[in-house]
Parts: structure tokens; C-alpha cells; sequence
């Protein structure tokens, strides 16, 4: 039977969690400009770029090699600066049946915890973890820092 795992991590943001949860909720369009390395575009598709039920397609580079996947929001908790988003499509689900990301804002200090927590399933159990993930966002979550203490 298929068992979900979860993985959590943070990361220290001297940016505020206003500014922070808010670039992920509404200006994740900007990522390509912030983090080309990482991201070579983000593209809306239905809905609008801070609402439930969005769904965008993001084009990354992983490991040097070009990747698509297709996200949901399903929830947006102002009150809690938290996003929730499901993959849809992409190379990722060749490897993981789930995969559910979850960022949580949280105010430390003058700037902010960034604490994510990615639910996944994995296709079977010689599957790895999905650390090459982590890194990736770890990444380019910095340089979106980066970009914030500049504004």
C-alpha cells in the first residue's frame, strides 16, 4: 500500500513574512527575472496569479536539465501567510504520485522563517526522496530574498 511521506525544512529570510508570503501569493510570475537560473518561466493558465484554484505552468531547470510542471493553489491562509499547491502534471509525477508543497511564513526577528513542508507519495519505495527539491527551492527562495531587501 501506498504511504505518504512528508518532508520538512526551513529557511532563515532576513525579508519580512509580509513580503515574503506575498511574493509567493501574488508575484511568483517575477521568479524567471529573480532566479533565471532556476526558473525559466511561469505561465497562468487559469484563474489569477492569488487565488485558490489557479493553475500555473513552470518551465525550471533541475539538475541541468529543463523541466515542466503544472500547479494548483489549493488554499491561501492570509492569517497564517501559508500557501498550499498540488502538482498536476510534470516530470516530477514520474517519480511521485503526490506531491503537495506547503509554505508557511513565519515572522522571526526583522525578517522571517520560511518553513515548507512537501507531502509526497512515492511511485515505489526505491524511489529517493525528493532532496534535489529541496535544494532547488532552498535556492531560489534566497534570491527571492535577495530581490525583496532590494525593493
Amino acid at each position: 500500500m501506498a504511504q505518504i511521506h512528508k518532508m520538512n525544512f526551513q529557511i532563515e529570510i532576513k525579508s519580512s513574512a509580509d513580503k515574503y508570503y506575498n511574493f509567493y501569493k501574488s508575484n511568483v510570475h517575477l521568479l524567471p527575472k529573480i532566479s533565471p537560473r532556476e526558473i525559466k518561466g511561469v505561465k497562468l493558465v487559469e484563474g489569477d496569479w492569488d487565488s485558490v484554484g489557479s493553475v500555473k505552468v513552470w518551465t525550471h531547470t533541475l539538475s541541468g536539465a529543463p523541466e515542466t510542471l503544472k500547479e494548483t493553489t489549493e488554499t491561501i491562509d492570509d492569517e497564517s501567510k501559508t500557501i498550499t499547491s498540488k502538482f498536476l502534471d510534470g516530470e516530477i509525477l514520474k517519480y511521485y504520485t503526490t506531491f503537495k508543497p506547503t509554505m508557511t511564513a513565519l515572522p522571526s526577528g526583522k525578517g522571517c522563517l520560511a518553513k515548507w513542508t512537501v507531502e509526497f507519495e512515492k511511485q515505489n519505495e526505491s524511489i529517493p526522496d525528493p532532496i534535489k527539491y529541496k535544494d532547488f527551492v532552498v535556492s531560489f527562495s534566497k534570491n527571492v530574498d535577495a530581490y525583496l531587501l532590494k525593493a
